[in-house]
Formats: C-alpha cells, sequence, structure tokens
C-alpha cells in the first residue's frame, strides 16, 4: 500500500513538471496576478524623477507605469557588446507588436551611466536604432536609478557591479494594474517575448494577432547547417542577409564589397582590429 501511495505521488510530481515544462516552452512561463492587498502597486514602485530622450521630466510610476503593460531594461550607450545586441533584439519584439507600442504596450530604456547618458546621447543613441514612439529612453539620478534596478530585482550585489559591462542583461516585463510581473532576457524568442507581451500580460487580448497554428499543420523543423545557426542568433539581430541595413548594414554582396581574409578576421577578433586602428573597422 505505502509503495501504492509512493507511486502516486511520485506520478502527480511527475505529472506538474511535465505541464509547467510545456508552459515555458510555449512562452507561457508563470504569472500570478496580485491578490488584493498585494504588495506590487504604488506603494512599492518609487516614483522617482527621470528625463526621456526629448528632455521630459517623468515619474517613474505616475507617468511609466502606471494601468500599463510594460518592458523595462537597463542599459547604457557607450556599451559595446550587450546593450546594442539587447536593443537589437528588442526591436525584433516591437516589429512583431506592430502599432500596439505606444498605445497599449510601452518599452522603457534607462541608462545605468546617467553621468555620460544626457538625453542628447540618449536621443542620438535612439536616432541609431530608429526607434518608433512608445520607446522612451531615460536617465536620472545615479541614486535614483540604482533603486529602481534594486526593486525590478535588476541589481547585482556582487563587486561586479561596480564595473558597468558586468550590469545585468535581464529585463521585466509586467502588467501593474493587474500585477503580473516576469523576468526575461531580451534574448528569448521575440515571438515569446511578443506573445508574453501582447496576449499573456494584456487586458486587450483581442488585439493579438495570433499566427500559431495546429500541430497538424505545423511544419516540420529545417535543419539548419553551422552557419545558418551562427546567424540566427548572433547576427540576425542587426544584420540582414538582404541589402537594407538595420543596426549594422545588410550581407547582401559583403563578399565583393570586403576582402575574404578581412571579413575572417573581423568575425574572428574585432577586438583586434580596432585596437590597431583598421580603418573600416573604425568606420563600421
Amino acid at each position: 500500500m505505502k509503495i501504492h501511495n509512493a507511486n502516486v505521488r511520485w506520478s502527480k510530481w511527475f505529472c506538474y513538471a511535465v505541464i509547467f515544462g510545456v508552459m515555458f516552452s510555449l512562452g507561457g512561463g508563470l504569472v500570478w496576478a496580485a491578490p488584493k492587498g498585494s504588495p506590487w502597486g504604488k506603494e512599492y514602485f518609487p516614483n522617482v524623477e527621470l528625463i526621456n530622450q526629448d528632455g521630459q521630466k517623468v515619474r517613474f510610476y505616475d507617468d511609466l507605469i502606471k494601468d500599463k503593460v510594460v518592458a523595462i531594461n537597463f542599459i547604457y550607450t557607450h556599451c559595446g557588446d550587450t546593450c546594442p545586441a539587447e536593443t537589437a533584439s528588442l526591436k525584433r519584439v516591437k516589429a512583431l507588436l506592430g502599432d500596439r507600442l505606444g498605445k497599449d504596450i510601452f518599452f522603457y530604456s534607462i541608462s545605468i551611466d546617467p553621468d555620460h547618458d544626457t538625453p542628447k546621447v540618449l536621443k542620438e543613441y535612439a536616432e541609431r536604432f530608429k526607434v518608433d514612439p512608445g520607446w522612451s529612453f531615460l536617465t536620472g539620478r545615479k541614486a535614483d536609478t540604482t533603486l529602481l534596478r534594486k526593486k525590478l530585482g535588476l541589481y547585482r550585489e556582487d563587486v561586479a557591479e561596480k564595473n558597468l559591462n558586468e550590469h545585468s542583461v535581464s529585463f521585466i516585463i509586467g502588467n501593474e494594474s493587474t500585477g503580473q510581473w516576469m523576468k526575461k532576457t531580451p534574448f528569448d524568442e521575440p515571438k515569446t517575448l511578443a506573445r508574453l507581451l501582447g496576449y499573456t500580460l494584456s487586458t486587450n487580448k483581442s488585439a493579438y494577432k495570433n499566427s500559431s497554428v495546429s500541430y497538424s499543420e505545423a511544419k516540420q523543423l529545417p535543419k539548419l547547417s553551422k552557419a545558418e545557426d551562427i546567424y540566427r542568433f548572433r547576427c540576425m539581430s542587426c544584420h540582414s542577409l538582404g541589402a537594407e541595413d538595420g543596426l549594422g548594414p545588410g550581407l547582401q554582396g559583403v563578399t565583393d564589397r570586403r576582402d575574404r581574409k578581412w571579413l575572417a578576421r573581423w568575425l574572428k577578433e574585432p577586438d583586434k582590429l580596432l585596437a590597431e586602428k583598421d580603418p573600416i573597422a573604425m568606420d563600421l
């Protein structure tokens, strides 16, 4: 009898594990609606003053997140690797959300280096990425932005936090009105992030354009070559395979424009080319 009961309990936990595994794989994630009296409201979030790329002063709670579905990350504009990649990845999410950005979904990128990232610098950064309305780049007092990072669970307490390039690359998505919040990374599958923002967290689910099909209609995943796999995960956020430019130039005809040996070196050791002040690398 004891063995039978143990097997039943084990089977239940196994089923729970399978269910949660499926939820995460489909982008469902764990999301809890805040119960009545939940601390995830006005009293929890600091209502500090920030300044956006247009020089407008705003309050974090009152103006940015109250009654809104939002995505919040922390960057600094002279970051050489992760921050541009984060911004480029979120642009792909924005493309999937269409015209909802700025209407019922909002993106906020907050600088962790306010001494350098003035509104003018943030505006230049936003223009470089060709961001649309509904995506604000913000700065503020160092103490205030640090407080926000701590409250949002995006502050590293270890020694490495003293170095800007060691900052957390996770970001927060949530709906303030329902108290639903999730920690994700900008490098998650864009379609998953778009569904979470546009459907799972949204109170306007009818606006979500669901392009999913039944399993019987789903196409078999293609077998990617190593080069295709590298392009999808490391290059596609910034470079198209056509002639159109993104954050970086389109790759069509790149082997005609650049020497193959130079290209191979640029891919393997761009830091060395920059240190040598290679004119092409410096121009890029």
